[in-house]
């Protein structure tokens, strides 16, 4: 199979074509971007540690019926991926108060959250990602109500899963983005990356950040806190 033209380049990966036109190929880059593209940066070897932790992360949830993009681990910052159409909604799961949650509504963060939360924002670097729900959904024809149903279902499902498995390594799952696409016959799979890049996840012990919160903060420590995933995760 070879490597073809780059398809598409965004702020953390580029997306290239393969001589197969139902896959494609992910390679992660080293560039780090905050608050919709406003802070700009450089974590170093940001992409290979995001490859291998997202590597991993897909083979679980894979070994746990969750349906992803992720077909084969290629090289130190690239993988191999099921071409889809992206669905343009990114999906918030939110199981403690941090980030945009604890400004919008008052709540101190690192609050455990009654119940998980479920957020949709539109995929709209442009627009700067606004936050919309299943009303907007339907009325901008986004994606069919039972998509909507099934991807809600899915998120839910990860999520319980990577509670699970990241307290086994001493992380709590603070809130984390998920994006999905659909397949050549329809079916919504998981998609995009999960990371320190699209995650919050905060030592057990300390409450310690793991993530890219050190860098949108200047925190200090960054590439320490992704490599400290990569030792617990992979």
């Amino acid at each position: 199979m070879e490597k073809l033209e780059l398809l598409y380049e965004g702020k953390a990966k580029k997306v290239y074509k393969t001589s197969d036109k139902d896959l494609y190929i992910v390679e992660y880059k080293d560039d780090a971007t905050a608050f919709n593209g406003l802070k700009k940066g450089t974590i170093m070897d940001k992409g290979i540690m995001n490859n291998k932790i997202s590597t991993e992360l897909f083979k679980l949830l894979e070994d746990n019926g969750i349906r992803t993009h992720f077909v084969k681990h290629l090289s130190e910052r690239e993988m191999l991926v099921k071409r889809v159409e992206i669905v343009l909604l990114e999906v918030l799961v939110r199981n403690y108060a941090a980030g945009s949650l604890t400004k919008r509504y008052g709540i101190e963060e690192g609050t455990r959250l009654d119940c998980t939360v479920l957020e949709f924002c539109y995929k709209n670097d442009e627009l700067g990602d606004p936050f919309l729900n299943e009303y907007h959904i339907k009325a901008m024809g986004l994606a069919k109500e039972e998509e909507v149903e099934a991807i809600e279902k899915m998120a839910l499902k990860i999520n319980d899963i990577l509670i699970r498995h990241m307290n086994e390594k001493g992380i709590n799952l603070v809130d984390f983005k998920l994006e999905f696409g659909r397949t050549n016959d329809g079916e919504i799979i998981l998609a995009d990356e999960i990371s320190p890049d699209t995650c919050r996840l905060w030592d057990t012990a300390t409450n310690e950040k793991l993530d890219k919160d050190r860098f949108r903060r200047d925190m200090g420590k960054v590439e320490e806190g992704y490599m400290e995933v990569v030792r617990r995760l992979c």
